[in-house]
């Protein structure tokens, strides 16, 4: 069974001030615009900056932030939020009703990588300076817990610098700067080398922390980064690489910080290409169209031996495209595709590939806990049961464009739902990808099934948990039949700081400042 998820943090008496806090991090946020890039490493840093209507809280569950209070309006026509009041930017300017119509048009448009959040949304009407409704295509029970990450922006300062629209490409005035409500503020950005950052005194609410500045700096190299620890350049690491858990742990300087992540690590096919990209010999045909084929490489991979070898035992394998803490998880389908190369060699020649193929794996080296270790283990995985996988490993500004381009034949992708349920998975990464609908934005290979389509919303919609259970568990198999993705594992996640920090790690592996002291 899976570990439960570990909270570090203690409520102690803490000092005035603290110098300035220092932390590293494997990648850097690709942008500092909240509706430019939906991956965690940017929402993650600027859930310190931006803030939305709902906040999560250190047991993860939703709070109110922006908004005070929210409820249902009607039989489930939507929602309305009430707006706290005397709330400011960063730059002074007052946020109210506006901003937050003005913060769903852009985060819903067709430039943003978060419109897929706003599927469920029909209109978003203003009822008064402190009042907004948010109305839903059907009843949504699951909303308020949906838009944890939707950052409000101030319509103002956004249209003054020509950046009313995000642009994730070429970017504009917010990929480099910033005007939030949140509790720090960025002054100074210097992507791929330092963000600095300072708690705003305007803040509406009561700070935790006792630092007066902190600064990111992105540290790719594991070595690096552990020296940088134990020399005291950094204050905080993350992660720690899992060979070096135990000699930090026995430390007394530093400590390891451990628990498990909300984050599935798959792979994933394409499934809706004709040809393969980057094949020696099948040039003209798809062998992963075939679902013999994908459960061949289901088959292939010894997940058992992965965790063992490369994550020290520190991570659970998964069935699913949600870990078993995550609410409509399907227990009754718990268990995973053997290890069993025999029966991966004769679905490969039933498929018509008995001597194998050649294929282009892409891979990030930067992104996941020892991304580019596995990706290197599946591929001599492949190899036994001949099929030859060609790894392309890049770091991940630039693997996020390579997937958007279509340019892999197999790739890795993790996943941790920002509602923690299982709904939303199967929007980004199940449903038929459909622009107009804001549905399967991450879905790269092209999935596509028309159960799965006709049950979302339902799932969306359905108040009764055991009925609604019963329409998850009926997706999942589905997706296990036609094995959509390989799920391999669940993350862990593996912190180190200095002795004298404490902190909050929550499964989301967000980390927030406001919760930082330095004794």
């Amino acid at each position: 069974m899976i570990r439960a998820f570990l909270l570090a943090s203690t409520v102690l008496a803490a000092p005035a001030f603290a110098e300035t806090f220092k932390w590293a991090e494997t990648t850097d946020p690709q942008t500092m615009d909240p509706h430019a890039v939906n991956s965690a490493p940017v929402l993650g840093f600027l859930n310190n900056v931006y803030e939305g209507l709902v906040r999560r809280g250190k047991d993860m569950a939703i709070e109110p932030a922006l908004a005070t209070g929210w409820e249902p309006i009607g039989a489930g026509e939507g929602w309305r939020f009430t707006l706290r009041q005397g709330v400011t930017f960063h730059d002074g300017s007052a946020f109210d009703a506006a901003d937050v119509l003005f913060s769903y048009q852009r985060a819903s448009d067709e430039a943003s990588d978060t419109r897929s959040w706003f599927a469920p949304v029909s209109d978003v009407v203003v009822v008064d300076d402190y009042t907004v409704d948010i109305m839903t295509t059907a009843p949504n029970p699951i909303f308020p817990d949906s838009i944890a990450n939707w950052m409000m922006m101030d319509s103002g300062w956004a249209e003054a610098n020509g950046a009313a629209l995000p642009d994730k490409e070429a970017g504009n005035y917010a990929t480099l700067n910033t005007n939030g409500t949140g509790a720090f503020r960025v002054t100074t950005r210097e992507p791929g080398l330092r963000t600095v950052l300072e708690p705003f005194d305007g803040w509406w609410d009561t700070a935790e922390h006792n630092i007066t500045s902190a600064e990111l700096t992105p540290i790719q190299n594991p070595a690096t980064a552990v020296a940088a620890l134990l020399s005291g350049d950094v204050d905080l690491i993350n992660p720690v690489p899992i060979q070096d858990a135990a000699r930090l742990s026995g430390n007394g300087e530093v400590k390891v910080i451990q628990g498990i992540e909300a984050r599935v690590i798959m792979l994933g096919f394409p499934h809706e290409a004709d040809a393969l990209k980057y094949s020696a010999e099948t040039t003209d045909a798809n062998p992963f169209a075939d679902v013999r084929v994908r459960q061949a490489v289901a088959h292939a991979v010894n997940v058992p031996a992965i965790l063992q070898t490369i994550m020290r035992g520190n991570a659970e394998p998964a069935s699913q495209l949600v870990s078993p803490a995550m609410r409509g998880y399907s227990t009754a389908l718990a268990d995973r595709p053997a290890f069993d190369p025999d029966a991966a060699r004769a679905l490969l020649a039933e498929a018509g590939y008995a001597d194998g193929f050649s294929f282009g794996l892409k891979c990030p080296n930067d992104r996941y806990l020892n991304d580019e270790a596995v990706c290197q283990a599946v591929t001599g995985m492949l190899a036994q049961v001949g099929i030859t996988a060609v790894l392309d490993a890049m770091p991940v500004q630039n693997y996020w464009p390579e997937l958007r381009a279509d340019n892999y034949d197999m790739y890795l992708l993790g996943w941790s739902p920002g509602t923690f349920d299982a709904e939303h998975p199967i929007r980004f990464l199940a449903s038929t990808p459909n622009e107009e609908k804001k549905l399967g934005s991450w879905n790269f290979g092209g999935f596509s099934n028309a159960r799965v389509d006709e049950l979302l919303p339902l799932i969306q919609s359905e108040i009764e948990d055991s009925t609604r259970q019963a329409m998850l568990d009926e997706v999942t198999q589905i997706l296990q039949d036609e094995v959509a993705y390989v799920p391999l594992y669940v993350q862990p996640l593996v912190w180190g700081a200095k002795a004298n920090v404490e902190l909050t790690q929550r499964p989301d592996n967000f980390f927030i400042l406001r919760w930082v002291t330095v004794n």
